[in-house]
């Protein structure tokens, strides 16, 4: 791959209402670009701006998306500032999302794991990658 290139993982919602509280109000990723009835599909695209990567959800009419297959499926964000990673992670709380216990122990020394409507999870990670 060359640069500039941007990478856009994309992943399937029975409902974008959860979906953008979780990642837009309370995570606080901006909106890049929605839509409705694209042959089928809603979606909800979001990132951090002027990111190279984004994060996109799509609502298929008729079909059923189902839940996360497993605890281990994680988006993870490096917040190395505390201070920083007091606040998203009080932010979250603010909004309803309460902290789930991480499959995997090694993300709870330096981090909290947060789940969405879908039962995918967000560790908020206060150390650098």
């Amino acid at each position: 791959m060359k640069s500039p290139t941007t990478m856009r993982v994309v992943r399937p919602t029975d409902d974008l209402g959860p979906i953008r509280r979780f990642y837009v109000d309370a995570l606080q990723l901006s909106v890049i670009y929605s839509f409705e009835g694209h042959d089928g599909f809603d979606g909800l695209i979001v990132g951090i701006p002027g990111a190279d990567h984004h994060l996109a959800f799509t609502r298929k009419h008729g079909f059923m998306a189902g839940q996360a297959a497993s605890a281990e499926n994680l988006l993870v964000f490096y917040l190395d500032d505390h201070a920083e990673w007091e606040s998203a992670t009080q932010r979250m709380r603010d909004h309803g999302f309460q902290p789930v216990e991480p499959h995997n122990p090694y993300w709870l020394a330096n981090g909290e794991t947060f789940a969405d409507a879908d039962g995918y999870r967000v560790v908020l990670q206060n150390s650098a990658p």
